[in-house]
This record gives structure tokens, sequence and C-alpha cells, in this order.
């Protein structure tokens, strides 16, 4: 190669990406290892707080609630695509409203689809009823491609991802910032657990990345250390 700067700078920035990318999983996971240690400290004090406070709160955090109140009429909400060990199936939301305060979506449980992708017939529940359980977050995203949701039929929506303010609009409601999950021990609803991270990655597969794009940075400058060596002689 007649320029071999040329060479170096390629690598050099390839190199740069490689070292962001890690530097970028690093990140997701101490954001997700903080996630797991607040959930984690949550859940071993369990002190209850009113829903019907904290279903007005804009904050973003995590809290063990409880409280009274109802499902509405609105229409069951399936997120798909959501995995439950190697079984795929959906996550049924419904809409509760409590005693006082916004409503907000309650997290019900989780429910296999069959092959030929039948939904399931959401069960009324009784009303009203006390609910527990912890408030957080509604899940991630992600990449938004296509329509958040599909109206299977009147009472049955089915939804690519869970958009707060798209679920408002359709439904004509105001929505807490925040989600119910249900506490497992509760009678009524389905499959469920209080696991923060399903259908996502864990820290310990993000550091995992992070040192795999690392070696790569590390191979890529190791190579152009080889090649320029090799040319001079």
């Amino acid at each position: 190669m007649k320029r071999p700067w040329l060479g170096w700078l390629g690598a050099l920035a390839l190199a740069a990406v490689f070292v962001w990318l890690g530097r970028w999983q690093l990140e997701r996971a101490v954001e997700k290892q903080a996630m797991l240690d607040d959930v984690a400290a949550v859940l071993r004090s369990r002190q209850a707080q009113p829903l019907s406070l904290l279903s007005q709160n804009q904050d973003l955090g995590y809290a063990w609630v409880v409280g009274t109140g109802r499902f509405t009429d609105a229409p069951a909400l399936l997120l798909d695509n959501q995995r439950r060990g190697d079984a795929v199936g959906v996550h049924i939301y419904r809409v509760f409203q409590p005693e006082q305060g916004r409503a907000l979506l309650v997290d019900l449980g989780w429910r296999p689809l069959p092959g030929d992708r039948t939904l399931p017939r959401d069960v009324r529940i009784p009303e009203p009823l006390a609910v527990s359980g912890l408030l957080l977050p509604p899940p991630a995203t992600g990449l938004a491609l296509g329509p958040d949701y599909v109206v299977h039929d009147p009472d049955t929506w089915l939804l690519t991802r869970i958009d707060l303010a798209a679920l408002a609009s359709g439904l004509k409601t105001s929505l807490a910032p925040r989600v119910l999950r249900l506490d497992p021990a509760l009678p009524f609803g389905y499959a469920r657990d209080l696991d923060v991270l399903p259908n996502t990655l864990p820290p310990e597969r993000h550091r995992g990345y992070a040192v795999q794009w690392f070696g790569l940075a590390f191979a890529t400058l190791a190579t152009a250390l080889v090649l320029t060596f090799k040319r001079r002689k």
C-alpha cells in the first residue's frame, strides 16, 4: 500500500466503533443492574403504598402498592411475542380504575398462543376487588416498527408494544405513566412472576458482548500492527 496511513486511519476508525459499542453495552449493563437492585430492594421490604396515590405520580421508579378498584369495560390489551421459557404467547393487560387517581394498565399475566395464533378470550374478573403488586415503568418499546396495536375485535386489541400515549388516545382515557405487575400470589389472572427483564438481555449478557466488542477493537489494532511490520520487512 503506497499510503499506509490510510490503512491505519481505517483501522483506528473501525476500532473506535468497536470501543463505542463496547462502552454502550457496559452502560446498558449498569442501567439494568441498577434496575434489578432497585426492584430487589422494593421486594425485600414490600412496604405497601396506596395505589390511588401513586397512580397519579409521574415518578417512573418502583413501588409495592395495594389498593381497590375495578377493571373498566375497555378491551383486553394483548402484548404479542412474549416468551415464557421456550413457549411464546401474550401478556394480557386490562385498564384498572382505582377508587381514586388515574386509571392504569394492569398486567394480568401470560397466556400461550397455539400454532394457529388464535387469541385467548379474556375472562372477566369480579369487581370491585383488591389488588397488590409491583408498580413499574411499562416495558421498553424497542425499535418502533409498524402500528402500535391492531383492533382484533371490539373486546381485544393486539399490541406490538406498549405506547401509553397511543393507547390513551385510542382508549380515550388518561393512563398513569406506570403499570401494575400483579402479585403472583393473588388468586386471579394468568401465569406471571415479578421478573422485570423478560424478553430482554440480563446485565451479564451485556457485559459479555462488551468484552467481545473490546476484543474486536484490540484485534483490529493488532492486525494493523502486524501488517505494518510485515510490509516494512
